[in-house]
Formats: structure tokens, sequence, C-alpha cells
């Protein structure tokens, strides 16, 4: 046995020592990603509250614009990774995602710097607000491509024909990092508002964005040309989807063909231009892709998992800026965050125990059924979808903050999120039981035995 696994694992070598830096490459990308990231979730609650004081009307619509553009381009932007290389989604997430980071930061500067062009110069004022409205929506939709290309497809690449832990255990590492990157940021953030300036952690932002997109670029190219596998991968998704065109292609002409000819040509057209019309519209990207999620056996926990975003108590965009309303200093906001952060990071510590231990239903962590349980051609598109299906009730919640927009009345929220918690537990106790035809052991029990001794 252990010269069976000698075999497979030879001592590292020259050739061998490069893989593992380029994957330390990814993971230092991957930081400086989700770091620009981290800031402005963070921050852009406190800019808002600051813009406008005494509502959560623009800080709700922020985060409603945020989650709708998710909500609603989510499933194509899953198609776009699908059809796109690997090399060109990369270019574009960066580039996209770094340069609205940037505008946006520029615009709340201008917004600080010019407190009274909502007296003076409304147009002016509205149009700065659309252009971070915007601009954030750009910034996370780019954020979405690259979380699909990274998490979803560049990790299980790697992983394949590598020991089944190696997959758990770099799924664990990402999230962990992104979860560092939610502790840390909001809390050095907080720090330079709370002691420096509002307007200096919006230059920060804006300057963080500028150099680390070249950083980012150089190191997952790095990646991308070290790793031959995720290039081949690239290709046969790319030569998937192009073979998939081309034969509903074929078989539209082929059926035409078989039309009979002594049919009226009224009637032929209308029979052609209604097949057409129902294939158009089941090729539409947003339905198709909605479709090949419904039909996997992850859709129900995966509800279960959206169900969890419907809430304001996440230290999301509507309670930082409440916190800050309630007079409560930013440094304490970031620490709370922080505080919140370290519970998760504890979380991809337990996992892969949990997972060698018990089974993955029971430890009930979505985003490894999303690489175990779902097709390689779906993987992408399901991710997209899930991604839109939670930013759905992001945006829900942030609907019930501009209808609730009084700071005071935000209690009636917090109400609402746990109704919307304790159905998503219920939802996967559903899944949990049609899985495994039980909840609990009763049996193992103590009272259970004790009971049966008595008997």
């Amino acid at each position: 046995m252990e010269e069976s696994v000698k075999l497979r694992v030879p001592p590292l070598t020259g050739q061998q020592k490069q893989p593992l830096a380029l994957i330390n490459y990814l993971y230092i990308g991957h930081f400086l990603a989700r770091w620009g990231t981290r800031m402005w979730e963070f921050s852009v609650g406190l800019y808002m509250i600051n813009i406008w004081p005494e509502s959560l009307l623009y800080a709700a619509i922020y985060g409603a614009v945020e989650s709708a553009s998710i909500a609603v381009c989510g499933p194509i932007i899953g198609r776009w990774v699908d059809k796109l290389s690997s090399l060109k989604v990369l270019q574009l997430w960066l580039v996209t995602q770094n340069l609205s980071f940037v505008i946006a930061g520029a615009s709340v500067v201008a917004l600080l710097i010019h407190s009274s062009l909502k007296f003076t110069h409304f147009s002016i004022f509205m149009l700065l607000v659309l252009l971070i409205n915007v601009c954030g929506g750009i910034g996370v939709l780019s954020t979405l491509a690259g979380t699909i290309l990274i998490e979803r497809e560049w990790l299980s690449v790697i992983s394949e024909d590598q020991p089944p832990e190696l997959l758990t255990k770099m799924n664990s590492l990402t999230r962990r990092i992104d979860l560092c990157c939610k502790l840390l940021a909001p809390v050095i953030t907080g720090f330079i508002i709370s002691f420096v300036s509002l307007k200096a952690s919006a230059i920060t932002l804006a300057l963080w964005n500028t150099v680390s997109v070249w950083v980012e670029y150089w190191l997952f190219t790095s990646v991308y040309e070290g790793i031959p596998a995720l290039g081949q991968s690239s290709q046969k998704r790319m030569a998937r989807y192009l073979q998939c065109d081309q034969e509903m292609n074929n078989l539209t002409s082929e059926e035409d063909s078989l039309l009979p000819v002594t049919e009226c040509r009224s009637e032929l057209a209308d029979r052609k231009w209604n097949k057409k019309i129902s294939e158009k519209i089941s090729e539409i990207p947003y339905i198709a892709a909605w479709r090949v999620y419904l039909q996997q056996e992850v859709a129900l926990p995966g509800l279960a998992l959206a169900l969890l975003f419907f809430t304001v108590l996440s230290f999301g965009t509507l309670m930082t800026a409440t916190l800050e309303w309630e007079g409560i200093p930013a440094y304490v906001i970031g620490l709370g965050r922080g505080i919140n952060a370290v519970i998760g990071i504890a979380a991809t510590v337990v996992y892969p125990v949990l997972q060698s231990r018990i089974s993955t239903v029971r430890t009930g962590l979505w985003s490894i059924w999303s690489q175990d349980l779902v097709t390689e051609s779906d993987r992408l598109i399901v991710g997209g979808v899930q991604n839109s299906l939670q930013s759905l009730m992001e945006l829900l919640a942030y609907i019930m903050g501009i209808i609730i927009s009084d700071p005071r009345d935000f209690w009636k929220l917090a109400v609402i999120s746990f109704q919307a918690v304790t159905l998503a537990a219920f939802l996967y106790c559903i899944h949990s039981y049609h899985v495994r035809k039980h909840l609990f052991h009763f049996d193992r029990m103590l009272w259970a035995k004790c009971f049966q001794r008595a008997s």
C-alpha cells in the first residue's frame, strides 16, 4: 500500500513544485480580488447613510439594484462564462470589476466633498448616485463571473485525478480566504473611517482597485498558462457549446424537410413560425438556465440556501447603515462584522473533519454538492442560477427595506428575516428526509435506550 502511494505521489521535483506555486498564485489572486469586493460591500452602506441621513432609502435602493442585477442577469452570466474562453472571461471580469469600483469610489468622493449638491444641483447629485448604483451592479456581476470561473471550474479541474479530499481542502481554503477578507477588510476600513475620514476610505478603495487589477491579472494568467488542464477544459467547454448549437440547427432543418409537401403553404408557414417562436423562447439563456437548474438534485437545498439570504441581520448594507444611524463608530461596526466572519472561518476548518466522518447531506454544504452532484456540462450554469436565486432573496429583503425605510422600524425587518431562516431550515429538513429517509437516529438517543430497557 505504501509503495503504491509512493508511485502515485513521487518525491517533489522541480516540475511538481511549480503547480504548487501556481495554486498559491491562485489563492493570492483570489485574496486580492475578494479584498476589494469586501471593502466596497462594507463601505457602501456607510456612504449611503452619510449622503442622505435619517433614512435607509438610498442604502436599500443600492442593495436592491445590486441584488436585482444578479437575480436578473445571473443565469445569463453563467451561460456567458460557459460560452467564452477562460482567458476572455478572466480579462473581462478583472477589468470590469476593478474599473467599476474605481468609478464608484470617485463618485463617492465627489459627493462627500460637495455635500451641498443635493440642495444646489440636485440633478448632478442624482447623476452621481445613479453612477454609484450602476457601477455597483456591474461590479457585482463581474465578481459573479469570476466566482463561477474560479470556484466552479478551475478548482474542479485542478483537483481532477487527485485524491478526493483535495477538492474539499481547496474549497475550504478559498472559502476561508473570502471570509478572512470579510473579517479584516471591514475592520481596517472601519478604522480608516473612524480615525481618518470617510473620504479617505473611498480614496483608498479606488487606489486599491487601480493597483491590484494588474497583480491579479498576472497571477491568474500565470495559473492558466502553467496548468494545461485549465486551457483544455476551456476548449472542451467551448466545443461542447458550439456542438449543441449546431445539433439544434441541424435538427430544425431535418424536421422542416420531413413536413408533407401537400400541405398548404400558409399552414406550413404558420407551423414553422410557431415552432421557431417556441424554440427561441426555450433557448433564451435565462429560461434555459433555469430549466437546467430545476432538473438538478440540488434544487431544493439550493432554495433553502437562498432563503438564508432573505435577511437584514448579516451585517449587510441595511444593517450597517442602521448601526451608523444609531451612532455606533465605524470601527466597532467593522469589528462586529469581523466577529461574524470568524464563525464562517471556523466552519471552513470544521467542515473537512465533519465531511470525512459523516455524509455530505448531514454536513449540509451546498457548494460541495454543486461540484459533486452536478454534471460538468451544467456546473457553470447551475452556479449562475444559484447565485441569481440568492440575489433574488437579497432583492426581496432590500425591497422590504425600501418599504420600511425608517431606521426606527428596523425591528420589523429583523422579525421577517427570522421567519425566512426558519423556512429555510424546514425545506432542508424535507430534503434530508427525502435522501436519508429519516432526520434523527431516535434509537441511538439516550432517552430512547432508557425507554427500551424499561420496556
